[in-house]
């Protein structure tokens, strides 16, 4: 119970977070202008992105918005019937929600999604604080998955054996 409040708090800040960093960019510097965050590796770039990763699906705002709206709501369905328990799987869980909220409100109320983190060293795209928490809970719900889902959370008949997805029908 604990580690669930704890991951929702912290989904929470990560969320309030993201809209602050937004805020300050898009009051603090122009679009397509740039500064410099950690010289020679990451620098502030105002961007508006009207698609999803990569642009991909630009300019499809509503599509972006009910797919988001779908993935979180069936990440919070997941959360709060416990079938996730595993503080690992809670925490990813959380990141992906909190990321996913942060990225719907800028669609909703701007059209677009308000991008600032700029990898001077590679070829990136421009990403925000909700990009990097719902890719974490990503890679963190993969590892959850993989080597945790199973012994902590999987749901099993009295005798052992796996219980079917769909109620044994």
């Amino acid at each position: 119970m604990l580690s669930t409040l704890l991951s929702a708090l912290l989904g929470l800040a990560l969320l309030a977070l993201d809209q602050a960093v937004k805020l300050h960019i898009a009051g603090t510097l122009p679009l397509g202008e740039s500064r410099p965050l950690l010289p020679g590796v990451v620098e502030l770039r105002t961007v508006h992105n009207y698609g999803a990763a990569w642009s991909s699906f630009s300019g499809m705002r509503w599509l972006l918005v009910l797919a988001t709206s779908c993935i979180v709501l069936l990440l919070l369905a997941l959360l709060v019937r416990r079938v996730v328990r595993h503080p690992l799987g809670l925490l990813a869980g959380c990141l992906i929600i909190s990321g996913g909220l942060g990225n719907i409100l800028d669609r909703v109320r701007l059209g677009y999604v308000i991008d600032m983190f700029n990898f001077l060293f590679m070829d990136y795209p421009v990403f925000n604080v909700a990009d990097i928490c719902v890719v974490s809970g990503c890679v963190l719900g993969l590892i959850y998955y993989q080597w945790f889902y199973e012994k902590y959370d999987k749901k099993v008949k009295a005798d052992g054996t796996p219980e079917s997805p769909s109620g044994g029908v």
